[in-house]
C-alpha cells in the first residue's frame, strides 16, 4: 500500500510526463508545419513515449492500491522561433522533468519506500539518456549553423532515427 506522501509524489510525476507529452506534440506540430518532417517523426514519437512513462505511472500507482488521477493540463507552448529552439527548449524541459523524478526518489528514501524507489530507478536511467540526446542534438545544430544542407540531412536523419523501434525497457 502506498503512502499518502508516495501516492501524491507519483500523481505529481503522472502530470509532469503527461505536460511532457503535450509539450513534444505542440513541438511536433511546429516542425511539421515548418516542413521539417523527420523532427515531427521524432518529435511526435517523443511524445508518445512521454504518454507511456505516464501510464506506467498510472498503471503502478493503482497496483500498489493507490488511486492514480487523470490531470488537466495547460496549454503547452506553441511559439517556436527555430529547430535549435525547440531542441533548447526540450532540454530544458527534460532538466526539469529530472529535477522532479529526483523529488520522487527523495520522497520514496524519507518514506522508507524501497518498491516505489526502485520502480522509479528506471525513470533515473531514463532521464540520463533524455538529457544525452538532447544535449546532442543541440550540438549537431550548433555545428550546422545556418547552413540549409546540413539542416536537410539533420532532419532525415532524425526521420531515420523515428524509424528505430520505440520505447527502451518498455
Amino acid at each position: 500500500m502506498l503512502s499518502k506522501k508516495i501516492e501524491a509524489a507519483l500523481n505529481g510525476q503522472v502530470e509532469v510526463e503527461a505536460m511532457s507529452s503535450q509539450a513534444y506534440l505542440a513541438m511536433a506540430s511546429w516542425a511539421e508545419n515548418q516542413g521539417l518532417s523527420g523532427t515531427a517523426a521524432f518529435l511526435y514519437k517523443h511524445s508518445d513515449e512521454e504518454r507511456m512513462h505516464m501510464l506506467k505511472l498510472v498503471k503502478f500507482i493503482n497496483e500498489r492500491g493507490g488511486k492514480a488521477i487523470i490531470p488537466a493540463l495547460k496549454l503547452p507552448s506553441t511559439n517556436f522561433k527555430s529547430i535549435t529552439g525547440i531542441f533548447e527548449s526540450l532540454l530544458f524541459h527534460e532538466t526539469k522533468v529530472t529535477q522532479e523524478i529526483n523529488k520522487v526518489v527523495d520522497t520514496c528514501l524519507k518514506e522508507k519506500d524501497y518498491t516505489t524507489h526502485n520502480f522509479m530507478q528506471w525513470y533515473v536511467s531514463e532521464q540520463i539518456e533524455e538529457e544525452a540526446l538532447a544535449r546532442t542534438l543541440i550540438d549537431k545544430l550548433n555545428l550546422i549553423g545556418n547552413d540549409k544542407g546540413g539542416l536537410y540531412l539533420f532532419d532525415r536523419d532524425l526521420e531515420g532515427l523515428s524509424a528505430a523501434p520505440a520505447e527502451r525497457g518498455q
